[in-house]
This record gives C-alpha cells, sequence and structure tokens, in this order.
C-alpha cells in the first residue's frame, strides 16, 4: 500500500517563514472597495503580484535554494516553468549565487523568456510541457537539484506563507478565500494555514478550462495526466501531485472552473475596478468568486489571492481579440 504524504502543518509554514524573511516581500492585504462594488460583498485582495519576479512563487523557490546543501549549491538546479516558476528560480538563484536551468515550452510568453535569460540562468525551450519535465529529469540526473514548482512539502509551506500573512493582516469576518490552481502548491499551502487558523473559512481553488490538473485528480481520486488547452500557461500542470491532491482534498471546498475568456475578463475587471494588472491565472478568481457567492449567498466576506502579474499588454490584447471580449 502507498504511504500517504503528511500533510504540511501551521508549524511547518512558520519555519519557512523565518527562513525566507528578508529575501522575499510581506505583500500587502488590502480592502478592495472596487471589487467590492463590483461584486456586491466585502472583498480583500493579497496582492501577491507585487511579490519579488512577480508572483508568489518566489517565495517556494527561494525556501528550497536555501536548503540546498554546499555541494547541491555548486552542482545547480533546474526548473521546470510555463512562466512564473521559471522566472522565479532563475532570479532567485541568480540572487543567490546558485547556477539555474529553466526548462519551458516553446508556448511560454517572450516576455517570461527573456526575463529568465536576463539573469544569466540557462533557459531551454521545448515542444510541449511534458518534453519539458522529461528534459528536467536529464539534467536532474545529471547531477542538478530539482527546484519542482509543487510537489515538496517545503515549496507548498512557502507557498502557504501567504495565507500565513493573509490570516494576520485580513479582517476576522473572511467567510471565503478564492486561490488559483496549477499544479496545487499555492492552494494547498493557504489552505493548510487557514484551515488551522480559522477552521470555519471556506478556501476554494480556481483553475481554467484546459488547465484542470486538479478537477482531474479529484475525479480519478488520485492525479492523472490532462490534455492542455488552457491559454494560462501559468496554470498549466500536466498532472497535480499526491501531495497537492491530499492536501486539496482534505482541506480545500471545492475546485471551480472557468473558461479562458472569463478569466481573461478577469483580468481586465481587475485592472478596471481593483486597480492591479493581473495575468489571467489571478483574473479567474473574479468569475469564480461569482459562482461562490451563487453557493454560500450575500453574506460571504471574500478573500482572493492575486497570485501573479506577469503579463503583457500585448498578450491581454491578443486574448481580447481572439475571444471577442468586448469593453465594459
Amino acid at each position: 500500500m502507498a504511504v500517504l504524504p503528511t500533510l504540511v502543518g501551521l508549524a511547518d509554514v512558520r519555519a519557512v517563514a523565518e527562513r525566507i524573511a528578508g529575501h522575499v516581500v510581506r505583500t500587502p492585504t488590502v480592502a478592495s472597495p472596487g471589487l467590492s462594488a463590483l461584486l456586491g460583498v466585502p472583498v480583500t485582495a493579497k496582492l501577491e503580484l507585487l511579490q519579488r519576479t512577480g508572483s508568489f512563487k518566489a517565495r517556494g523557490a527561494t525556501a528550497k535554494l536555501l536548503s540546498l546543501t554546499a555541494a547541491e549549491r555548486a552542482a545547480g538546479v533546474v526548473a521546470v516553468s510555463g512562466g512564473n516558476h521559471g522566472i522565479a528560480v532563475a532570479e532567485m538563484s541568480a540572487a543567490l549565487g546558485i547556477d539555474a536551468a529553466v526548462v519551458m515550452p516553446e508556448a511560454a510568453s517572450s516576455a517570461t523568456v527573456a526575463a529568465c535569460r536576463a539573469t544569466g540562468s540557462d533557459v531551454r525551450l521545448t515542444p510541449d510541457i511534458a518534453a519539458a519535465f522529461a528534459l528536467a529529469g536529464e539534467l536532474q540526473a545529471a547531477g542538478r537539484t530539482m527546484v519542482h514548482p509543487f510537489d515538496d512539502p517545503l515549496v507548498v509551506a512557502a507557498q502557504g506563507t501567504v495565507g500565513l500573512e493573509l490570516d494576520e493582516d485580513a479582517p476576522a469576518d473572511l467567510t471565503d478565500v478564492l486561490v488559483s490552481i496549477g499544479g496545487g502548491g499555492l492552494a494547498s499551502g493557504v489552505a493548510a494555514v487557514l484551515r488551522a487558523r480559522r477552521p470555519d473559512v471556506r478556501v476554494w481553488g480556481v483553475e481554467t478550462i484546459g488547465a484542470e490538473a486538479m478537477s482531474a485528480a479529484l475525479a480519478a481520486g488520485g492525479p492523472a495526466p490532462v490534455a492542455l488547452s488552457s491559454i494560462v500557461s501559468t496554470l498549466s500542470a500536466p498532472s497535480a501531485s499526491r501531495l497537492t491532491y491530499e492536501h486539496v482534498t482534505a482541506l480545500v471546498t471545492d475546485v471551480l472552473v472557468v473558461p479562458d475568456a472569463e478569466a481573461v475578463r478577469g483580468s481586465l475587471e481587475l485592472a478596471a475596478h481593483a486597480k492591479v494588472w493581473a495575468e489571467p491565472a489571478a483574473g479567474c478568481l473574479v468569475p469564480a468568486a461569482r459562482r461562490v457567492l451563487d453557493r454560500v449567498g450575500p453574506g460571504a466576506r471574500l478573500g482572493l489571492v492575486i497570485c501573479g502579474g506577469n503579463v503583457t499588454r500585448a498578450d491581454l490584447e491578443r486574448w481580447v481579440a481572439r475571444f471577442g471580449i468586448a469593453p465594459d
């Protein structure tokens, strides 16, 4: 019988928070009058797009890099990413003097590739994410340490520091928190903290159609490979991990799935109403919030984890044209 992974606990998250303090930003947790007016209930936003590297991924990357032995640091690291994880590993490795190789699918945005290369990292492009994981495995076998985007308890605990800050800074009457899910590291960590500190708070995961690794895992009773077709490359994990699946099963109320077009529209709504420039991986929270309100009623007090802002104007303009999104 397979041994199930141990869930990350509050003590784990607090220990990692102390380790990465000074290397990452304690991002603002603020009331959003604009989103509150848009959604009709009080909304608090955790602005993780203001984190170093433009997303929460800097937390997990930093924690993993700081845990390396001298020999592992000398051998370098490798990461697989559709975007934000790669940027985080590249930039934080450069800051700590560690050689990094970043493997990304060719569909990754040119801005993301350029950002990784600007750090001096060795960037390798592959036809798709499956090939990226295969190449990364080869580099790991050759001696590099894998910095996995989500299948690592240390990384999950580090992403949980987002939840720790949210718990400390958000209003006491928060009822529902929405978190984007790619491989599930952020949702796992945030849920681990909030369910320990605020057991009555519901945590909702959000995916986009065509990037449904966690939904597929929940349907199958465990991690299962998925076909990827979403434009949201930063949520496009080829499968969840047993680690994140177990966290989400135990701690997350439900996983909601929204179309790409709604995620893009959500990014526009975040710009217009919250005054933040967020990628569709965060934009998907806005339509999902409406679904949550339909289910739990108008007495909800929402928290949105705005996970990243690494999207260009050209990206959004292209997607707006593709989906025929009319301006409000």
